[in-house]
């Protein structure tokens, strides 16, 4: 289990793989990509979902929304040279 800032666009969420701008993505990201069925828990409701990279205009769009709603997302973009990996969880 990793408890994980997330943004909420209708019924999908979007997870960051942001790590405080380390060098390297987090471990679970690299899980999610290997194994994309999860399971979510937020609050008190847990559902099963599937996990999905976004890429180009669509995560720049959600990224850009999150840093916007909480600054420390822009600092950890400007404080890496990678590209922080957004990621859709969607109920299955």
């Amino acid at each position: 289990m990793n408890p994980l800032a997330y943004l909420k666009r209708g019924d999908t969420l979007y997870v960051f793989a942001s790590f405080n701008a380390a060098p390297d993505n987090p471990a679970w990201y690299h899980n999610l990509k290997a194994h994309p069925k999860v399971t979510v828990e937020v609050g008190t409701e847990t559902f099963h979902g599937i996990a999905t990279e976004l890429h180009g205009a669509d995560r720049d769009d959600v990224y850009a929304e999150q840093a916007a709603f909480n600054p420390g997302f822009a600092e950890y973009e400007k404080a890496t040279t990678r590209v922080i990996p957004v990621i859709a969880l969607t109920r299955a």
